[in-house]
């Protein structure tokens, strides 16, 4: 892309290239993918991510050795935001499409988040598996470590990377379609109330979190204060009290400078 085509280009995403020019083959070999050896890797290389707007959530990958793609939307957004939901989606979506290849080549998974990474040794490997009904994105789990366990069995090697590479930005991009596909993934709902609430004039739900939890502290606190007629409350109650001050003092970017 020539540079007057760069400042004419509508898309404020990256557009990754992978071209065999030997300034594209440097810029290869110097990311994070290049010193990893990803781009020789013998086998197949899924660069993953989610995309999360407005409740509606995505999960996208793309195929490193194939150039191509694919991603779903994801079910439950009218339950809130789960924040790591996203993520789990998009590496169980690579594990099938390696699963229907079914060419039985060695898989490398890209992710920007670490999160699929902590949260699922739990499940893999020797040792008692914990139930999986306080995960709040078990659908979800479930499927992907299902898929793990069987690549184990056959002895199909996997890995995971967390890494920051312009591979991400190509998967970002189908995780954005995701969002607009007519396909939903893990679309059952579950039986955990949901709590809605008003900030700023925008209407929040979410089922039970620390987010959840905070608010009802929050307006606990708020009740029993007007009950109460100590220096203490007048101060808490009174407009602008250290509290909102110590907010407003953070949200105003000219005190920083």
């Amino acid at each position: 892309m020539s540079t007057q085509e760069a400042l004419e280009e509508g898309n404020t995403k990256d557009t990754p290239s992978f071209g065999m020019e030997d300034r594209e083959v440097i810029h290869k070999s110097g990311s994070e993918a290049g010193f990893l050896g990803i781009y020789n890797f013998p086998g197949a290389v899924y660069a993953t991510d989610g995309s999360n707007d407005k409740g509606i959530m995505g999960a996208g990958y793309f195929r490193l050795d194939e150039h191509r793609g694919g991603c779903y939307q994801l079910g439950r957004g009218e339950e809130g935001n789960p924040p790591n939901r996203a993520e789990f989606g998009e590496a169980c979506l690579a594990l099938e499409d390696a699963k229907r290849k079914q060419d039985r080549k060695p898989v490398i998974l890209l992710s920007a988040s670490a999160c699929f990474l902590s949260s699922s040794q739990k499940w893999i490997g020797e040792g008692k598996s914990p139930p999986m009904h306080e995960n709040p994105d078990a659908d979800i789990m479930r499927d992907t470590v299902q898929l793990l366990h069987e690549r184990i069995e056959q002895g199909l090697l996997t890995i995971f990377i967390k890494i920051k590479d312009p591979l991400n930005e190509l998967a970002d991009r189908w995780a954005d379609e995701g969002r607009q596909s007519e396909i939903i993934r893990w679309s059952l709902q579950t039986d955990r109330p949901i709590f809605y609430w008003n900030d700023n004039d925008i209407t929040h739900h979410s089922p039970m979190n620390p987010t959840v939890r905070k608010r009802i502290d929050s307006q606990v606190s708020q009740q029993q204060l007007k009950i109460h007629s100590g220096s203490t409350a007048n101060f808490l109650t009174r407009e602008d009290s250290s509290r909102d001050l110590l907010g407003k003092f953070h949200k105003d970017s000219s005190v920083w400078i």
